[in-house]
């Protein structure tokens, strides 16, 4: 020991008569110098590998939390949109009256619209013709 030492360890027991709670303090602080020194791992590694993974759960936790949100938006959304076609189909003035076609009048209505025997020849131009 050095004389520095012996001074405080001489001034622990004097403190340690007055008050006793200080002088279990100072032996823990110096066994967690002690591990910092011995052992860098625990000074430098744990900390850091336990803040990675403690950090990552938190911004998994918030990650999640956020698409509960969503979820919960889309879902109202939905039952919005799906109240509305309900109120437009059975609404009080019937406004949505579905109407029976079949696909021979469809094709009847398309023939009389459109003329195949009637046609002329209309020629494209290319694009350098027209300079």
């Amino acid at each position: 020991m050095t004389i520095t030492d012996t001074t405080s360890v001489q001034a622990a027991k004097v403190d340690n008569q007055s008050a006793p709670s200080t002088a279990r303090v100072q032996p823990s602080a110096t066994k967690f110098k002690r591990w910092g020194r011995q052992s860098p791992f625990i000074r430098y590694g744990l900390p850091m590998i336990s803040l990675t993974v403690l950090g990552a759960l938190g911004l998994g936790h918030l990650i999640q939390g956020s698409k509960d949100i969503a979820k919960v938006k889309d879902d109202q959304e939905w039952e919005i949109i799906e109240t509305r076609k309900a109120l437009s189909r059975t609404g009080p003035i019937n406004a949505y009256n579905p109407k029976k076609i079949s696909l021979e009048e469809e094709l009847k209505a398309l023939q009389q619209k459109v003329d195949i025997e009637n046609y002329e020849y209309k020629k494209i131009p290319k694009l350098n013709e027209g300079k």
